[in-house]
């Protein structure tokens, strides 16, 4: 039996880091006798990393504030080593949790690996393990970052039976895998709770279209042409409105603003709050995005999703139906969501397919995992299965 309480700290920087380790931070703060969660944050992204902490009502031990104006991946890369190194030493915890595939992750995970040549072992647990799309520049740098964490890693929390063969695949012991769904479904259903009734006494006319886009190899040209689909499709279907939440990278908001500013029913309004997009969500009737977590979030709730990508890394969906890979030209995407616009047996089809991501429980299989992986129980956790 180890000394108990194990220190476990979690480090993300980002709002979708946030939303997905907040249900695993509440989880742990449930067994105090067992485990010390402490929270670190690099707030590789200020603003919206903040707008998170608020709503699930959790406060950082530790804050990096590495946040410059337009910092290259390097600068995140180095400030968070350089952060992390004293910080983990002082710590001196059993082990860190990281979530997904930010620079943060990378960065953090291998400030854990590093503490080994200090004389401390640092047991590096990866949150959404597994996930792949073969392809080491798609996303970028997304691919690489959670690749190079499955290397450092310990302890693998794979969403799906998928990205644990991915896992497995790429020489991953078995025993070190645990699939415990994704936790975006437990965020999910945690800020559904909070929210305020739909507006039912006053129906709206117009059919929204919820738009998100934001990753690196969509800027510049295949930005401007996913906007030329989002303009013919308000301008073809007059029962149409648009809501694109624009990322807060300038990049992407040139490109935004100038292809579909001051355009008819289309509102181009600043990222909103995690709880107010998930209302967002609930009340559109179609989502096209390029985010990886909202292709998990919005079967939950019955949405199609097109996906504006070439890739993904969660052919889950896809292959339930859930979701749906449209790649970034302007042709490719009006062509699939007049479809789900103009036919109700095909929307139909998406909205009503089951969601093969989570059932709200996946932060309290993460928390059984970390009980049997430091040997509080020799119960091993039962996999997650849709």
């Amino acid at each position: 039996m180890p000394h108990l309480p194990l220190r476990i700290v979690t480090i993300f920087g980002t709002r979708p880091e946030a939303v997905k380790m907040a249900p695993v931070i509440l989880e742990l703060q449930k067994h105090p006798g067992e485990f010390e969660p402490v929270v670190v944050v690099t707030a590789q992204h200020r603003s919206m990393l903040d707008q998170i902490l608020r709503g699930f009502r959790i406060t950082p031990d530790h804050d990096l504030n590495i946040m410059q104006p337009g910092q290259t991946l390097t600068e995140i890369t180095s400030r968070v080593l350089t952060g992390l190194k004293p910080l983990l030493e002082d710590l001196s915890p059993e082990a860190v949790l990281v979530q997904g595939d930010t620079t943060t992750v990378f960065a953090a995970s291998l400030a854990s690996f590093y503490a080994y040549g200090g004389g401390k072992q640092i047991a590096v647990g990866h949150v959404e393990a597994g996930l792949r799309t073969d392809n080491k520049v798609n996303p970028y740098p997304e691919e690489m970052n959670r690749r190079l964490t499955t290397c450092l890693a310990d302890i693998h929390f794979a969403p799906t039976a998928q990205a644990k063969r991915n896992l497995l695949a790429d020489g991953v012991e078995e025993g070190c895998v645990y699939i415990t769904g994704n936790t975006v479904i437990d965020a999910l259903l945690y800020a559904a709770k909070e929210l305020p009734p739909a507006e039912t006494d006053q129906p709206s006319n117009l059919r929204t279209i919820l738009v998100t886009a934001h990753r690196r190899e969509n800027w510049g040209d295949p930005m401007r042409s996913l906007c030329g689909a989002i303009s013919q499709l308000a301008e073809e279907f007059a029962d149409v409105q648009v809501l694109f939440a624009m990322h807060k990278s300038p990049v992407v908001r040139e490109v935004v603003r100038a292809e579909l500013e001051g355009k008819e029913r289309i509102a181009l309004i600043e990222p909103p709050d995690y709880f107010d997009f998930v209302r967002y969500m609930r009340d559109a009737y179609l989502i096209l995005t390029d985010s990886g977590g909202v292709q998990e979030e919005a079967p939950s709730l019955g949405k199609p999703v097109l996906v504006m990508r070439t890739t993904t890394e969660r052919p889950e969906g896809v292959a339930a139906g859930t979701a749906k890979l449209v790649g970034t030209g302007t042709r490719d995407i009006f062509r699939e969501a007049g479809e789900l616009l103009s036919s109700e047996s095909a929307y139909n089809a998406m909205a009503h397919a089951v969601n093969p991501y989570g059932d709200g429980r996946s932060s309290e299989r993460i928390v059984a995992a970390l009980r049997h992986y430091f040997g509080i129980t020799s119960i091993r956790p039962q996999d997650f299965q849709p």
